[in-house]
Order: C-alpha cells, then structure tokens, then sequence
C-alpha cells in the first residue's frame, strides 16, 4: 500500500477515474469541499441552535464560550462544514427562529457558485497622465499596440481617457471623448471588435454611447453606476456591465480611507449596485471589488485574501492591482518594476475566484496564467 495527500481542487476528476458511480461522484464531490463561513451579529438563539443543528450532521459553529449561557445576546460565529452540510442547513434552518431563516437562503449561494474560464483584459490609455507611462498611446499608435496585445493573448481591451489613478483630476466628457474619438473611430472602421472583446473605462453616457456605436460591449464604470443614464445605456445597448467599489472619488481617495469591515461594506455595496443594474434591465454584470481604490494596504489584502466570499453573488470577478502602489508598500520598487508583484496578486486572485485580469503585460499574464492552468488540469497517472 502507498499513500500521498492530493489536492482537491481536481478531486471530481481523480473520482471519475476511478470509476465511481456516476451519482456518486457527484456525493463525493459535495463531501469534499470544505467551507468556512463568517457569521456576523448572529442572535445567541440562533448561535445555539446552530451549533447543536451543525453537530448533528458532521459540521461545527465556532461560538464565544458564553453561548451555552447566553451571556451575550448577539455573537459573531464560524459555521465549518462541507458543501454536503450546507446543503442540509439550508433546508434544516428554513424552519427555525431567531433569524435562521434568511441565514439558510443565504448558505445556498455560497455552495452553488459558477466557475468561469480566466480571460485577460489590457489595458490601453488614450491620456497622458495615466500613471504607467508605457500604456498611453494615440490615434493609429494605440490601434497598433491593440493589435499586438490581442496578439499576446489579450480576450479583452479596456480602453480609457481618463486617468483615475488617486489624485487624478476630472475632463470634461467632450475632453474625454475628444481624446477617444480617433481611436474609437479606427477600432469601428477596421471591426477589431471581431477579434477581441472591447470596454471602455468610463462613466459618461456620451463617450460610452460613441464607443458602444464602434462595437463595444462592454461598461467599465468605476463609480458602480451611480449615474442612472450609464444604466440605461447599458441596459439599451444589451452591454455587460462592470461594476466597481470605491470609496469616494480618485482626487482624494487615498486620503486616510476608512471602513468599520472593509469585506461587509464592499458586499452590501455590491449588492445594492447589482440591484440598481437588474432594475434598469441590465443582465451581463462583472464585479470589481477596487483594488486601490479608497483602500489602505490592509484593506487590499483582505480583499484579495477573501477574494471568494464575493463569488455568492454568482457574477465573474474582475482584478485589476496591474503594477499598483501596493506592491510598493510591500516591496519598495519603482511602478516599472513592479511585474512580479503585479503577477503574485494576479494569479493568487485566480485561486480565490477572480477570471477577468486587468493588466498591462499581457504577454507576461498570458505565460503565467497558461501555466498556472496546465498545473491544475494535470492528472494523476
């Protein structure tokens, strides 16, 4: 007999080789995931009779050890348990008080979550204030350099006018869009839109409208669509919709940003942006959680770290930290040699459920990111 520990991100495969019965592959395969989720501002009651719901199946609630007693009325808590659990908690806790309930409808859309194919977004700028320096480009030069990119294996261009990096001052949308035109013009002209995916990083319904005219397809609006004609646009159009987190706006984002929970604030913002979109009609969304952003170096770990927590909402994830200050702050180093940092944030953020990459070395992205998959497919002999 021999014996080594295997990873079980591919388990459902090695099931499958061995022959297992189909329906049982799919059993084992809920057996096999284990997940870890964080309660906030549970009721004691309910913190009780979770925990004793929990035991009877296999799982566990981690509670603070005055539960038993109820020495605190509202606790925080860690239900442990594998996707087969959750499964049995969403229905054993429809029934039950204290607000189990909305906690058991919940626990589905953190079991049932899609995964995506990883696509890579380039980034092409039309500014001259953007702050990498080899992404700006004008007129026939940024068709060219698009061109090359899709070459090296971009799926996707995200072409911008304006700069958004913390500090940035706003155009005007006829500056913006007098930026833009020649390019957007050239893109519509030579149908590049056949080729790759192309979004433009804006917020102004007049540029997006012109782009969306040139076969565009996609929004990428960083203030989440707070503008309401943004929404309707998209909705009009059919586009996808990329809805980004920031707090506050790139002028002063970056000055002392602060959050009680930075995972919770950025969720109940996503949620009601999300909201906003279905609303008006809009159905292809992208989240961004905002890398960088009105984010603190903590802020942004803990985001990347917990990256899949925002996989419930049953959206693909977007990560753009390309080249970002971040890096700096952990490794002092210039924004040219900030590749290898960009690269470890990228390809960790793949593990934790994001499958769009916004990012200038797309030839660098696309080595990497091939690699990191051949790792995950291959098969045990």
């Amino acid at each position: 007999m021999k014996l080594y520990k295997i990873s079980t991100t591919e388990i459902k495969k090695l099931f499958n080789k061995l022959g297992c019965d189909k329906s049982g592959v799919s059993i084992l395969d809920k057996k096999s995931k284990l997940h870890a989720l964080y309660i906030k501002e549970l009721h004691v009651g309910a913190a009780n009779i979770l925990k004793q719901d929990a035991l009877s199946i296999g799982a566990d609630l981690a509670v603070p050890s005055g539960v038993i007693i109820a020495s605190e009325k509202i606790v925080d808590a860690v239900l442990i348990g594998t996707t087969k659990h959750f499964e049995i908690l969403s229905k054993k806790e429809l029934s039950q008080p204290f607000g189990l309930k909305d906690l058991a409808l919940k626990l589905k859309s953190f079991i049932n979550q899609k995964d995506y194919k990883t696509k890579i977004m380039g980034v092409v700028n039309a500014n001259d204030d953007s702050f990498f320096f080899k992404s700006r480009f004008k007129g026939e030069d940024a068709v060219t350099y698009i061109e090359k990119l899709i070459n090296e294996g971009a799926d996707i261009i995200d072409l911008g006018g304006v700069s958004s990096r913390p500090g940035s001052q706003a155009v005007s949308p006829k500056e913006e869009l007098s930026r833009l035109k020649p390019i957007l013009d050239l893109i519509g002209k030579q149908k590049l839109y056949e080729k790759a995916e192309f979004s433009l990083d804006s917020y102004e319904p007049e540029v997006l409208k012109y782009a969306l005219d040139c076969g565009f397809k996609i929004v990428n609006d960083i203030t989440g669509l707070q503008n309401d004609e943004v929404c309707k646009l998209s909705a009009q159009y059919n586009a996808q919709v990329v809805i980004m987190h920031m707090q506050s706006d790139p002028k002063n984002m970056q000055k002392n940003p602060q959050y009680e929970d930075v995972i919770v604030e950025v969720n109940d913002f996503l949620e009601q942006r999300v909201e906003k979109a279905k609303s008006f009609g809009i159905k292809d969304i992208v989240l961004d959680v905002g890398i960088g952003f009105g984010k603190s170096l903590e802020h942004n770990l803990l985001l990347l770290k917990h990256l899949e927590h925002f996989k419930h909402f049953g959206y693909e994830l977007l990560i753009g930290a390309s080249r970002k200050s971040l890096i700096d702050m952990i490794v002092t180093s210039k924004i040219e040699e900030r590749l290898p940092g960009t690269l470890a944030i990228h390809l960790e953020s793949i593990n934790n459920g994001a499958s769009i990459i916004r990012c200038h070395d797309v030839k660098e992205h696309y080595q990497a990111i091939k690699l990191q998959e051949a790792i995950k497919s291959v098969e045990i002999l």
